[in-house]
This record gives structure tokens, C-alpha cells and sequence, in this order.
């Protein structure tokens, strides 16, 4: 059956019974609206076409697999468009987590090397890659507000104007205004992550390692807002008010 998405030029429409078994697997798709949904499965469908998946180590990509993805995938940019996503072709997936090497040349021109777990990454203009153990789990880790695709694609989005900065591309007047609620959140969560790390104080909801720069506190912000908005509106209501302006179009 994998492939029924390009057998016809205009992108034909998701299975019910495969639609029926994404919503199930992800509750806060399901929660959508009915509007939303049916938005969201055309977009799916559409994603489908123009994307190419890439099983890595022997991991076979099936409509399950592809389906799951892209339903998540398009989530961020259910109201804005699939241009958002027209500078890249293609997925990898692996069956789980991978280690990938790093190195990086400090100012004495010292080289370090280390070791990376990724569950997911995003290429500038290039591919992204998932661990699809983790896509697989975001239906329980929504909670947390964890999800690997969606914060990958935000990532991609974030890209659209150069190295992601934690802010998207936006006229000059709306990114003074981002930057002027964005940067004071992302201060705010950075100290809470140093006092619960460094002084044993309370750890914060949102996933610590969107205290590593700004571009991964949007990425990490961003998964939590589309998996568990309730949650998320508690922690950070000026981000909440800030995301809605831009990913839903909102004054």
C-alpha cells in the first residue's frame, strides 16, 4: 500500500481508516476542532506528495510512519501554508535515537570533539531527521509537551531567514515586537533552569534544554504550544498571546 499518495498528480486524500488510527494515536490531533482536522488531513495529504522519506538502518518507511509524520509535521504551519516548507525535500527516519560527532574550534583555536544524542534534527535548507521510537511516543509525551516533529519544523521555520535565532521571518516593526516578549521569556526560563540545576530549586515544566539559546527555546516552546496548549498558557501566557498572533493569525 505505501505510495498511495503519488499515484495521482493532485495529492488524493488520506485513507479513513489510516486518518482514524493517526487521531487515535495522537490525542491533540484528535482534540482539533472538526475544521481543523479536515485542514489538517488536506495539508497532511498535500505534505505527502511533495516530501520523500528516507528509511535509515533498515527501518522501513510505511503509511503508518509517513502518515504519523506528517499530520505532526504540518501543524505549525496549519494556517500559514506548506511554503513555509518549500526549501527542503526530504525526511530521514531512523528506528530510534542516534549518537552523531561534533567538533567545534574555540577562540585559541582549540578543537573539541564530543558525542550528541539526537531524537531529531533540522538541516539548514537540507533535510530533517526523527527518531521514529519518538514519534511514535508523542501521543504519551504530550503531557510533558515533548514532540520531536513538531520541533524540528519549527526549527525549520525559524531557518527561513538565515541560522535559527528564535525568531520567525517577520517585517521589521513584528520582530521588534517578538523579540521584545520572546527575549524576556527565554531570560526568564534560562534562570529558572540555573537555579533548579546549579541551586536544587523547583525544575521547570518546559524541557530544560530550551535553555540552550534562543533558537531552541522556540523550538521547545513551540512543541509544547501545539501538544498541550492548557499547560503551556499556565507557564508562559505572554508567549501563548505571541504564538497565537503568529502561527494562527490572530491581532
Amino acid at each position: 500500500m505505501f505510495g498511495w499518495w503519488r499515484r495521482r498528480r493532485a495529492a488524493p486524500p488520506i485513507p479513513d481508516p489510516l486518518w482514524r488510527q493517526v487521531l487515535s494515536a495522537y490525542p491533540f490531533l484528535a482534540a482539533r476542532s472538526t475544521d481543523e482536522r479536515t485542514q489538517l488531513r488536506d495539508l497532511a495529504a498535500q505534505f505527502l506528495q511533495a516530501k520523500e522519506f528516507h528509511g535509515a538502518q533498515g527501518l522501513l518507511i510505511t503509511d503508518e510512519l509517513a502518515v504519523a509524520v506528517a499530520a505532526q509535521a504540518v501543524l505549525p504551519v496549519l494556517h500559514l501554508g506548506l511554503r513555509w516548507y518549500d526549501d527542503f525535500v526530504g525526511i530521514v527516519v531512523h528506528p530510534d535515537q542516534v549518537v552523531a560527532r561534533r567538533s567545534a574550534q574555540d577562540e585559541a583555536g582549540v578543537v573539541h570533539e564530543w558525542e550528541e544524542v539526537l531524537a531529531g534534527e533540522a538541516m539548514e535548507r537540507g533535510p530533517v531527521m526523527l527518531s521514529w521510537r519518538d514519534v511514535q511516543d508523542a501521543g504519551a509525551s504530550a503531557d510533558q509537551g515533548y514532540n520531536v516533529v513538531i520541533h524540528e519544523f519549527i526549527h525549520k521555520i525559524d531557518m527561513r531567514d538565515g541560522a535559527p535565532d528564535g525568531c520567525p521571518p517577520l517585517p521589521a516593526q513584528r520582530r521588534r515586537q517578538w523579540r521584545a516578549v520572546f527575549d524576556g521569556e527565554y531570560g526568564r526560563f534560562r534562570e529558572k533552569v540555573v537555579i533548579a540545576e546549579r541551586f536544587g530549586g523547583e525544575p521547570p515544566w518546559l524541557d530544560p534544554y530550551g535553555a540552550e539559546n534562543p533558537g531552541e527555546f522556540f523550538a521547545v516552546a513551540g512543541e509544547a504550544y501545539f501538544v498541550n496548549r492548557t499547560r503551556f498558557g499556565q507557564e508562559f501566557p505572554a508567549l501563548l498571546a505571541l504564538f497565537d498572533r503568529f502561527f494562527l493569525g490572530r491581532p
